[in-house]
């Protein structure tokens, strides 16, 4: 029963958010994308997760319909996947990522189209107008992002990123890290 509310409610988002993802689709526009992902990002509570994700089913490369992303957050890039499962966290600003299944994402989280997007080497020309450099993060299956890290290069599997950490390196599997920058406390091994 409860799986066919849930149908029911996602296609009732889906009625209300076809309008956006029509002219989403017909400009291509990379800045309608980002627009109506930070409108949709405001609507509370459960209805608001149905709507974002209704959204993103049909305008990121890939996005699976079993996930949930709380009040505030949002995809500033069409580019990014996510797999089944996944939990994203209120306030949570995601570039260019490939976010594997069941993946748990806390609030105020950032991942970061890698290290560069910014340029910065051109003396006397304003950093604004200076080409960057935007790569896709790849974020493992079952991993664990404690409240507002920042994440700016790959995650292995099943890592469990301690809160307010900035992770600048890519990670292996099963590793558990924190910091500014990150490093690694301990390996998690089965029990």
């Amino acid at each position: 029963m409860k799986a066919i509310l849930k149908k029911i409610i996602y296609m009732i988002c889906w009625v209300f958010i076809s309008p956006l993802v029509a002219l989403q689709k017909v400009t291509g526009s990379r800045e309608l994308f980002a627009g109506q992902a930070q409108l949709l990002a405001l609507c509370p509570g459960k209805i608001g997760s149905y709507l974002r994700v209704a959204y993103y089913v049909p305008t990121l490369n890939s996005c699976s319909r079993d996930m949930y992303i709380g009040f505030g957050s949002f995809f500033a890039h069409p580019e990014a996947e996510v797999g089944l499962g996944v939990y994203i966290g209120a306030y949570c600003i995601i570039g260019m990522a490939k976010i594997d299944k069941h993946a748990t994402i806390g609030s105020n989280v950032h991942i970061l189209s890698g290290k560069q997007q910014h340029g910065y080497k051109e003396i006397g020309k304003p950093i604004q107008q200076q080409a960057g450099c935007f790569t896709s993060i790849s974020i493992g299956e079952n991993c664990w992002i404690g409240n507002s890290s920042v994440i700016m290069a790959n995650l292995g599997r099943q890592n469990v990123i301690g809160a307010g950490s900035v992770v600048l390196n890519a990670t292996g599997d099963y590793e558990m890290l924190a910091g500014n920058p990150a490093a690694l406390i301990k390996m998690i091994v089965k029990t």
